[in-house]
């Protein structure tokens, strides 16, 4: 096995608590190794760090598995890290969907592996990861097993273009036999059809669960616009908790129909309605129109995906949060959110206020949450927190 040897100075990212270490970080390599190998990394003074998986075409060269733990990688290893993430998701969340294995977060870089009822999700980013992700899932489905859980299938979505900057193609399809990939679920009381062959990432966006139980509390008697409703998840636990109407806005044409279908699964079609438009171009014509709204959500996807766009991204946020409290009658509530993990608490915090400015408003923050139990942040790993969800009430400042 080869042997990593940090500079003078280097992991300090490794030494705070993270998993990675960075190309520029490591004096020299002792030994063979294939790229996706596990090596041993050591300190420049021989001091061992803990076992990772090694990938020189990658910025972030190593992942680590284990840290100042020197067990051998094997099967044993890996059905003990399914079974502490399993265990754990027993603990804090509702089982019936949610997501088993959540990357770092879960000692397992560059993996995710989501259930959906009866069914298994897996997506795969990084080449080490790449040699054990049959194992694991069949580790997943065996550890299942023992509670009574049947898994009927596994389907693999790792086609996401971060694969390329580990050297990977992009791959789609099933681990095992095949099955119907649509499937439905069953969140917060609320149904939805999840297609998760062609569905965005693993075909549901499980990290918002509480998230919209929190905004659907809101909502008895309301009246609700949820931008950005992809397949209507806001806007059904809004109809599902009582609302008096709500309108979900969303620009592509087939999230709008799959919404449509939830909501009629739901028996919701009559008060939760779908529109397709752009909505930085459909708030300010609603405003215009003299709409206006007892809670708006605002959802949208990452504006930024790099460190270099979070300028960029500070103006989106800035943009669509002025326009939605616009809407948002005076002591109404505004709940909005970001899933880039580039924008930090404090930033969109920060944003938020500005925005708040631009729009003559005055913000009472009601809650800050952030993902789902099931996606946990793990202290000094950075990278595991992404999802910043915010509620305030809104009042006209002048």
């Amino acid at each position: 096995m080869a042997t990593v040897v940090l500079k003078k100075g280097g992991g300090r990212y490794l030494k705070s608590g993270g998993q990675w270490i960075y190309d520029n970080e490591i004096d020299k390599i002792d030994g063979d190794f294939v790229p996706g190998d596990i090596v041993r990394v050591e300190d420049f003074d021989g001091y061992f760090m803990g076992r990772g998986y090694i990938n020189p075409k990658s910025t972030i060269t190593v992942r680590m598995l284990e840290r100042y733990h020197d067990d051998e990688i094997d099967e044993a290893f890996w059905e003990k890290r399914v079974r502490d993430a399993w265990e754990y998701r027993k603990s804090v969340t509702d089982i019936s969907c949610c997501r088993i294995i959540f990357s770092e977060a879960d000692y397992m870089p560059g993996l995710v592996v989501d259930k959906f009822d009866d069914v298994l999700v897996a997506e795969c980013e990084t080449l080490g990861m790449e040699r054990h992700k049959e194992t694991v899932c069949g580790l997943v489905k065996k550890v299942l097993s023992e509670d009574g859980i049947v898994i009927r299938g596994i389907y693999e979505r790792s086609d996401a273009s971060v694969r390329k900057l580990e050297g990977l193609d992009k791959v789609k399809g099933f681990i095992g036999e095949p099955f119907d990939t649509n499937v439905v679920i069953c969140e917060n009381g609320v149904k939805y059809r999840v297609n998760i062959e062609d569905g965005q990432k693993t075909g549901f966006f499980l990290d918002q669960k509480y998230n919209r139980a929190a905004a659907a509390r809101l909502c008895k008697g309301m009246k609700v616009l949820d931008c950005f409703t992809h397949t209507g998840s806001f806007a059904l636990n809004a109809g599902l908790a009582g609302a008096e109407s709500v309108l979900g806005v969303d620009a592509s044409e087939l999230a709008v129909r799959q919404a449509s279908e939830n909501a009629a699964l739901n028996g919701l079609e009559d008060k939760v309605k779908f529109t397709c438009a752009d909505v930085f171009d459909l708030l300010p014509r609603l405003v215009e129109e003299g709409e206006s709204y007892d809670v708006v959500i605002l959802d949208p996807p990452a504006f930024t995906k790099s460190r270099q766009a979070v300028k960029n991204a500070v103006k989106g946020y800035r943009e669509i949060n002025i326009k939605g409290m616009k809407l948002v009658r005076d002591g109404g509530f505004l709940c909005t959110c970001s899933c880039s993990h580039f924008m930090t608490p404090e930033l969109l915090e920060k944003t938020i206020m500005e925005a708040a400015k631009g729009a003559r408003k005055r913000l009472r923050l009601v809650e800050y949450r952030i993902q789902s139990p099931d996606h946990p942040y793990l202290e000094g790993c950075p990278e595991s927190l992404y999802l910043k969800f915010f509620i305030f009430q809104v009042f006209s400042e002048y």
